[in-house]
């Protein structure tokens, strides 16, 4: 429950803040706008979270016959975990990677990358897929989706504020809108890194414990993470909102960038996981 009034707490900030920068924009009356905008936004995100994240990254569907036998893996894992089977679709980016999403487990997808199929093993591709599902049962997915909808739409109305030029008589003045400008992406960023980096190692468990190998997740993960940091995928890249989402960070991180990750460190989520596994444990409280 802790970490659910967590999110709750950084989800009502991220939407404080959006109203910050629309009083900047209109006074009282931008906020009010403001506060319209993102009610409405949120019901939009609540039925249309997944096909909106999943159009941007041009993902496809994938069908019960696929050649990877992927719908087949996750049919008998979805089906071992009491979990309706989500949909499934394929990224066409030779970047190792993959999400789920959607609002709850019977509107949910998985989507997953060419370049994962072609790296990894078909015991590392499971791992990836259980950890997936974990997310799905955890009601994760449409928390992530929220924030990835709530940190591009506070960047935008930031970006509005320097174009209008602010209010002239805004307490805060020209410089307060410039700073607003700056540090609006930064709070969504850093918000968006706390409801990720809190879920990560839970999902990383509960992965393991439906594939039954924890080392499956930590071998994918450590392969993925290498591979990511070499190969771009250009979607993601044009969407950075949405990394957070990705079972590892789908862009080129450089130093400062690490200030705001949005996963834990890859080797403590391997370290956890082989924890595990010298414990004989499917799952870690």
């Amino acid at each position: 429950m802790r970490a659910y009034a967590k999110v709750a707490v950084l989800l009502a900030a991220m939407t404080a803040l959006f109203l910050g920068v629309g009083y900047l924009i209109g006074g009282a009356s931008g906020a009010l706008v403001a506060l319209a905008l993102a009610a409405a936004m949120n019901l939009w995100t609540w039925y249309r979270s997944a096909d909106a994240i999943l159009q941007m990254h041009d993902a496809q569907p994938i069908g019960p016959n696929d050649r990877f036998g992927l719908h087949r893996m996750t049919e008998q894992m979805a089906q071992q975990s009491g979990l309706p089977m989500p949909s499934l679709y394929i990224m066409r980016t030779p970047q190792p990677n993959a999400f789920a999403t959607g609002r709850n487990p019977n509107n949910a997808a998985v989507a997953v990358t060419t370049g994962l199929l072609e790296h990894l093993s078909r015991e590392e591709i499971a791992g990836v897929i259980a950890h997936e599902l974990a997310h799905i049962q955890n009601r994760d997915t449409l928390v992530m989706t929220i924030s990835a909808s709530l940190a591009g739409a506070i960047s935008m109305i930031a970006n509005f504020a320097v174009l209008m030029g602010g209010r002239r008589d805004s307490p805060l003045g020209v410089f307060g809108v410039i700073a607003m400008t700056i540090l609006s992406p930064l709070m969504a960023a850093i918000i968006q890194s706390a409801i990720s980096r809190t879920r990560e190692f839970e999902a990383d468990a509960d992965g393991a414990e439906i594939c039954g190998q924890p080392m499956w997740l930590a071998s994918a993960l450590q392969k993925i993470g290498a591979l990511a940091g070499r190969i771009d995928n250009h979607h993601a890249e044009r969407q950075p909102a949405t990394a957070h989402m990705f079972i590892i960070n789908p862009l080129h991180l450089h130093q400062l960038d690490r200030l705001f990750a949005t996963h834990p460190p890859t080797e403590e989520r391997v370290r956890r996981l082989s924890e595990m596994q010298s414990k004989g444990l499917r799952a870690a409280g």
